[in-house]
Order: C-alpha cells, then structure tokens, then sequence
C-alpha cells in the first residue's frame, strides 16, 4: 500500500454512527406512555366535564348540610339572613336533598327544616329523626311531630342542656334515602338516632313499587344513588330522560304525592314483589344499623302503627288462594261486634296485610324492625303495641289516627311520650342534672305548652280533607271540587287554605296571620303564633324582634319579657339587653337590670334612653354619682330629653352640685 493511500485514509473523516437504534427505542417509550395515557384520557375528559358543570351550576349540589346565609337561600321559605345573625354558626338539611331520590314528581317534599348548629356545644344533647312522613308529622307538619314532643319535653326537663331535635324525615322516602343520609347523620356526633320508617318501603321513592323505582337490585339502586353527586351523571341522566320522555305521551300529573308515587302498582301478600320490598327494607336497615354500631351511636326504633279498626281495605284481590281483603275485615268488624277482641285484632292486621295497595307496612316489617334491634341490642318502642293498649277494644283506629296511618296531634305526642320512656329506660338521656319533675307533671306541662295554634289546627284539618279526596280513597271521577270542599270562614281559614294547595308557605301563613291579629288588637293571639313560628325556627332572630317590638306598642311587657330572654340567649344585641333591662328595672329588679342595660351600652353608646335607664338604675343602688354621670351622657345625645332633664336636676340637688 502506498503512503499517499495511507494518508488518504488518515486524512478522511470519520464515520458517524448511525442514530436510527436511539430513534427507534426513543418512538418505543413514546408509544409506550402514549398507550399508557391513552385510558386516561377519558377520564380526564371526565373530570373537566364534572368541574365546568360545576362551575357553571349545572345540576343540583347534594351537600347534606347546608348553612343558609344567604338572601338566596330562603329553605322552607323562611329567611334566616340578619345583621350579624347566627344563620351562618347553623346546618340545615339541604332544601334540595328530595331531587337525589325523586326524578318524576313536582312539587318535591321537604324536611321540617330544623337547624342546628355546626360547633357541638359542651352542653349539646343532639337528636336526629330519620323516616317518612309520619315521622315528620303529617298532616301537623312542621311542629306537631313527635319530635317536637321530644324537643320540648328535654328541653324542660334539662334546662342545663342545649337540646338539639333534628327532623330529617321526608314524605314518601324510604329506606334508600335513610341509608344514604346516615354518613351525613353520624359526621354530626349525635347523641342519638331514632328512626320510625317502613310504611313507604314499597311506593317510596326508589322502593320496588315506586313510580321512582329502579329495579329490585339494592345494590344497583344504592350505586344510582351515589352516582347522583356528580353533575356529570346528573347530566347523563336528564339527557336520558329528555329522549325516552320524546316517545312518550305527556300527561300534567295530579293529585297528592302518596296517589302520584304508588303508579297503581298492587303488590298481593306473598308475591315476589311483597318479598322484594321485605328484602329491600331489611338490607338497608341493616347497613344503617352497621354503620351507627361502627361508630359506637345509639339508635332507637320504633314499631309502626296504624288504623286497623276504622281503615277499609283499600284494594282487595283474590290471588293464591288467599282470602279478599274485605272479607277478612268484614270477618273482623263481626267478631269486634262480639266483643272477642283478641280475634278481631288478629283479623284486622291479617285484612290490612292481605290490602294490595301497600301504604300501610305489612307485619312482616314491624317483626324485621324487632328482630334487627335485638340483634343489633339497640332499644325499640313499641309504637304499635302501646297504640293498641290505649285504644278503645285495644284496637287502633280513627281514636288515634287521622288517615290510614298518620296519627292524630294526640298520638303524635303519645308517640313522643313512648320514646322518651325508651329512652329513659336505656339511659340514653342528656347527662346534665334534671328538673326532678315527674312523668305526669313533664307530659302535662309539655301539651300544655305544645307549640301549636289554630292555624296549624285548620291546615291540618284542610290537609287530611284533601288527602281524602283524592286516589285511592276515592276515583277521579268522584273527587270534590275545591270549591265545595272547603269552606273558609274568616282569613285565618283562608291562610289554612292557600297553605293545603300548596299556594302559601307554612312560615309565610303564619306571619300573615301574626300581622292580622297585630292589626286587630289581639296581642294572645298574635303571642301564640309568634311562639309557634319561633319555636319551630328559632335562629330567625328578626321573628324575636317584631314579636317584642310590637307587645311592646301594646304594653304587654311580661310577653315582650319572654321573648327578649329567648332572644338573648341565643343572641344578645343592644335591643334585646336595652329592653330586659328596663323591664327589670320595671319590676325593682335593680340588679339585673344593671347588668343588661350596661351590656346594650357596650352594643351601642349612642342610646338616650338607655343611659337614662341605666341612672334610674345607679338610682336604685344609691350610687347617685354615677347615676349623675349617666343621665349627662343621656341629656348630651338628646339635649330635648325633659324627663331626663328633670332627673338631672333631682341628682345635682341631691348631691349638692349647681
């Protein structure tokens, strides 16, 4: 080889190694993550769709716990929104709850609307009550419950005690919407939980009868129900319902929630749907109970009753070889007419257990509420039994019922009466010292002082006759108009009726019908229903305010009293402490009178006529220069203050200042 081609290939550059190995591993890794990320992307798609639903308010937020601190948000139509009110310190169940279980219903039921407040105090004694809408109170909603029984019976009997009665029971829900409230409930360290359901498990929102219903699969039906929290479901839903409702013929529904809900569904005595609802019900009930037992929370069930002697079997059918429900009643009136009321009993359960038209729980639901409380060693009251014991013939009927199975204001406070004993006797009671009162005495003074007026009487009244006029105690072709079905005699009558068509609020009707007994000059009426309205919500602290305000026009101090100390101790301002002052400087308590007006001065400095309280005050415990000094700070904000001027003049004499 010459040196001239040894120096060529000196002289030549070198070879680049070919980078087509590191390109190809690189497109691997790329493909690889690019496969790997791939199944993220629908999700993430997912998750962008959930947050622009919710930032553009899309859909219902399903919060439990809602505080209502704003103009907005009126629950219940009440208005909870003053001046450095505690509306924003309060929880209540969230007013649009009902839309997670109802999707085919107007007029969407509602909770009592009973707050609470979001720090547990030391004090607390907190009591929530789950079930349907005899536990809510039906036809005396929202304050004439059991649970208003209870609430005012702690509350008497432990006055050391904030007592906190929390009804969350709804019309026509079941118990699919109680398990899902449970979390919800047992977040807010109760102290107990009472639960008095199973009259809706077959025709409640979500049951197997239900116009709501979504197959016989609890757990199906409980994934829905979890589901419903994200918008992107919720929009998923309607969308689904606004194609299938394109192909079917639209008709405007009528009539109450309970005719609405059953969709004609008849459910025979051992069918498979009876057994499904049988199943659904324990099921959930028994994930309820799990869940309290877990976090170690009392519960307490009641059995159910209902109107055996005087409710006519709805629907009566001959399948199975079973017996008409007729006849088997018809059977039991004859043996009632005997006097063999042990066979009569026996006949009439058997009659309402054989009724197709299951609005009335069947037996096998009150031995699945007794067999899970002893299971689970939770106390139950036997409402049911104890119902019968005090019943003429030892039967229920029309003595303590309204309907087929919502008691009487009576028997909702017989109700109440029950659980407290029940509560009594499991020691589940609040642990601050009691008043020493005795059974009779608590019970007396509790319906004595039962918050609850005529206007709730006439609405009630008005409620069960439009219930019973309509599906299925009577067709569509023999309801009663309006017109003649009612007959109102004067405004409070006419309030009662816009509040039964749905046309008024409760809380608004009662303002109404304070106004108008205002206007006429009758103050024990008008104290009677602002005592209803603010025992029913008493964080509204602008019903305090009209209340005092206007006994005090009319020179009724003792009631004004009792209001302003409600008021104050809840939230004291300058108004409530300036008035309870001088009502007890009224009445030479010197001392209190003292403490409250220089508490308002601390409020607000600004007030003449505080100050001039205040020194008849100093007055009265001999302190004659401070009394001075106050009535000078008096007559310096109202120079034109005679009285006061007089007062000061008196002063100076006494103390022998020119």
């Amino acid at each position: 080889m010459s040196n001239s081609n040894k120096k060529g290939k000196k002289n030549r550059p070198p070879r680049k190694k070919s980078s087509a190995p590191l390109k190809a591993a690189g497109q691997r890794s790329t493909g690889k993550l690019f496969y790997l990320a791939l199944p993220l992307i629908p999700v993430l798609f997912f998750v962008v769709l959930e947050l622009g639903l919710r930032i553009f308010g899309y859909g219902y937020d399903y919060t439990m716990w809602v505080s209502p601190v704003t103009e907005a948000l009126k629950p219940n139509g009440v208005d909870y929104t003053t001046e450095a009110g505690p509306a924003g310190k309060i929880f209540i169940l969230n007013p649009d709850i009902a839309h997670k279980y109802f999707h085919n219903v107007q007029d969407m039921p509602e909770s009592d609307g009973d707050a609470f407040q979001k720090v547990k105090s030391s004090n607390a004694f907190r009591v929530f009550i789950l079930g349907g809408s005899a536990a809510a109170g039906f036809p005396f909603l929202p304050n004439g419950s059991f649970s208003r029984y209870l609430q005012e019976r702690l509350s008497l009997e432990y006055p050391d005690s904030k007592i906190e009665v929390v009804n969350c029971a709804m019309t026509a829900i079941n118990s699919y919407a109680l398990r899902d409230f449970m979390s919800g409930i047992l977040a807010e360290k109760p102290d107990l939980i009472i639960i008095y359901a199973g009259n809706n498990e077959y025709y409640g929102a979500l049951g197997v009868g239900s116009l709501e219903s979504f197959g016989t699969s609890r757990d199906l039906v409980n994934l829905v129900i979890y589901l419903e929290q994200f918008r992107t479901f919720q929009l998923l839903r309607n969308v689904i319902q606004g194609l299938t409702g394109l192909f079917r013929q639209k008709k405007v529904p009528t009539g109450t929630l309970m005719s609405r809900m059953a969709r004609n569904q008849y459910i025979t005595l051992g069918s498979k749907v009876y057994e499904e609802g049988i199943t659904q019900f324990k099921g959930n009930m028994t994930d309820i109970l799990k869940m309290a037992k877990r976090r170690n929370v009392p519960v307490m069930l009641g059995t159910l009753a209902c109107n055996l002697k005087d409710q006519y079997p709805f629907i009566s059918v001959s399948e199975n070889g079973l017996p008409r429900a007729d006849t088997v009643f018809m059977q039991a009136r004859r043996e009632l007419a005997r006097k063999d009321y042990h066979t009569a009993d026996s006949l009439f359960r058997y009659a309402k257990d054989l009724d197709a038209l299951r609005f009335r729980a069947p037996t096998a639901i009150n031995e699945v509420i007794s067999k899970l409380g002893n299971g689970f060693k939770y106390p139950v009251a036997n409402i049911d039994s104890a119902f019968d014991a005090i019943s003429p013939d030892h039967i229920v009927g029309d003595n303590l019922m309204t309907d087929h199975l919502h008691p009487t204001l009576r028997g909702y406070q017989i109700m109440g009466r029950l659980f407290y004993h029940e509560m009594e006797e499991a020691h589940l009671l609040p642990g601050t010292r009691p008043l020493g009162l005795t059974d009779r005495q608590q019970d007396s003074i509790t319906v004595a002082d039962f918050p609850f007026c005529r206007l709730d009487s006439v609405i009630s009244e008005y409620l069960i006759k439009k219930l019973k006029n309509d599906w299925p105690y009577v067709s569509e072709a023999n309801r009663i108009p309006s017109s003649k079905l009612f007959d109102p005699k004067d405004y409070i009558d006419s309030l009662a009726y816009d509040v039964a068509m749905g046309r008024m609020r409760w809380e608004a009707s009662h303002k109404e019908a304070s106004l108008w007994y205002d206007s006429r000059g009758d103050m024990n009426s008008f104290a009677r229903i602002m005592d209803v309205l603010i025992n029913q919500y008493p964080y509204t602290m602008v019903s305090y305010d009209f209340a005092v305000t206007e006994l005090l026009k009319a020179k009724d101090y003792n009631r004004a009293y009792y209001f302003l100390i409600k008021r104050n101790q809840l939230q004291a301002n300058a108004f409530s402490e300036k008035w309870i002052g001088a009502i007890d400087l009224v009445n030479l308590r010197v001392d209190s009178a003292m403490s409250h007006l220089e508490a308002s001065i601390k409020y607000n400095d600004g007030d003449a006529q505080v100050w001039y309280y205040l020194s008849e005050a100093y007055i009265g415990k001999k302190d004659y220069q401070r009394a001075l000094q106050a009535i000078e700070r008096a007559l310096s904000l109202q120079p034109n203050f005679p009285i006061a001027a007089e007062l000061e003049a008196q002063l100076k004499a006494t103390l022998g200042v020119k």
